[in-house]
């Protein structure tokens, strides 16, 4: 396994107080012991909601990801529940009722909105089913957490945007296109961003991202050049990489001769090709397979009834719940030069994927083919 992998894998941090997430000492501390069923053996029922599958990692990744851990944790005979939001908060509250009528042992949540499931989650612990927050801490009275060092990947972003700007952050303005005010971890990259970009290039404008959507992106980036011009644009900072395309989109409708650098996240594989094609400047590259593994690993103690001592070694705080037992996974900058290294590792994209034929000439410039 690439050092890297085996580094996040085993990587837990505190996430940053100003990210709204404070560590707070030891998973004993926090009392990792959630209900479940006071069982160390026989089957398991395990429920698993996820976000949307827009972005391409939920279905592609993190499923198949945690399916596997599961099994191997729990055994082949256990049942996983999967239900897929598709971005909206309130199927994902029905989700997670109907989850409760099955009488699940444990449900892994990822939150479309993080808000609005406090009350699905409330109902859930009520009913003795303890809940795993899954990449977006969720309020309510969660019993663990994962996710990647949030502030971490705003800051991995903006520090590539101004590497790559150079002495052209002084010559022009940027626009940041900021993901969704629902989800939590959104907050917490436009922090990080914020954190190396202020006072060092001019923002000309800034957006919230509604949904996450690339076309809602693409409106915003058509709006910005409108108002900004497009010569005074040196530079995008984009929180995702679904809109990074519907940014990049824009700016070929715009006339630009030579884009300008856009940032991303998640790695996904028009991303990837994205970058080797040098229409996208870089993304973030998150080591789904450590996060999979830990919301496993997590879930099945917590179905069992055991403590979460020895598997969570930090705690966050969400506005709603103090010291949820945590496990926080490092993610990595991603540019055309470090594509080779991650290329068929688990939870990344095999060569044949990446270098269809529409990038083969990429592909062989970079030394992938």
């Amino acid at each position: 396994m690439n050092t890297h992998l085996r580094r996040a894998a085993v990587t837990v941090a505190a996430v940053s107080m100003a990210a709204g997430l404070a560590a707070c000492g030891s998973a004993k501390e926090a009392g990792g012991d959630g209900g479940g069923k006071k069982d160390t053996k026989g089957p398991l029922t395990i429920g698993l909601l996820l976000p949307e599958n827009q972005t391409a990692r939920y279905e592609r990744f993190d499923k198949p990801l945690i399916e596997k851990k599961v099994r191997e944790l729990a055994g082949q005979d256990t049942e996983i529940l999967y239900e897929n939001a598709k971005q909206d908060p309130s199927v994902q509250q029905q989700q997670v009722d109907t989850l409760i009528t099955k009488k699940v042992d444990v449900l892994i949540l990822d939150a479309v909105d993080a808000k609005s499931i406090a009350a699905s989650v409330k109902k859930a612990d009520s009913k003795g089913i303890p809940v795993v927050a899954y990449d977006r801490l969720a309020e309510g009275p969660i019993k663990a957490y994962t996710s990647v060092d949030n502030e971490r990947v705003g800051r991995i972003q903006g520090e590539s945007l101004l590497k790559e700007l150079g002495a052209n952050a002084a010559k022009g303005q940027i626009v940041m296109m900021n993901g969704s005010i629902t989800d939590p971890n959104a907050k917490m990259y436009k922090d990080g961003a914020h954190s190396v970009l202020d006072g060092k290039v001019k923002i000309g404008r800034e957006y919230d991202t509604k949904e996450w959507k690339p076309e809602n992106a693409n409106e915003n980036m058509k709006g910005a050049i409108s108002s900004l011009g497009k010569d005074q644009i040196v530079g995008v900072y984009s929180a995702n990489d679904g809109m990074a395309g519907g940014i990049i989109t824009a700016l070929k409708s715009a006339g630009f001769t030579k884009l300008p650098p856009v940032t991303g996240q998640d790695a996904e594989l028009s991303a990837v090709q994205r970058i080797l094609n040098g229409e996208q400047f870089m993304s973030v590259y998150k080591p789904y397979q450590p996060e999979a593994d830990a919301a496993a690993e997590m879930a099945v103690a917590l179905a069992r009834g055991k403590s979460l001592d020895g598997i969570a070694k930090t705690t966050v705080d969400s506005a709603t719940t103090k010291k949820v037992p945590a496990i926080i996974v490092t993610p990595f900058a991603l540019t055309k030069a470090d594509i080779g290294k991650y290329v068929g590792q688990e939870g990344f994209f095999t060569k044949d994927e990446i270098c269809t034929a529409k990038f083969a000439a990429a592909c062989e410039k970079a030394g992938l083919k």
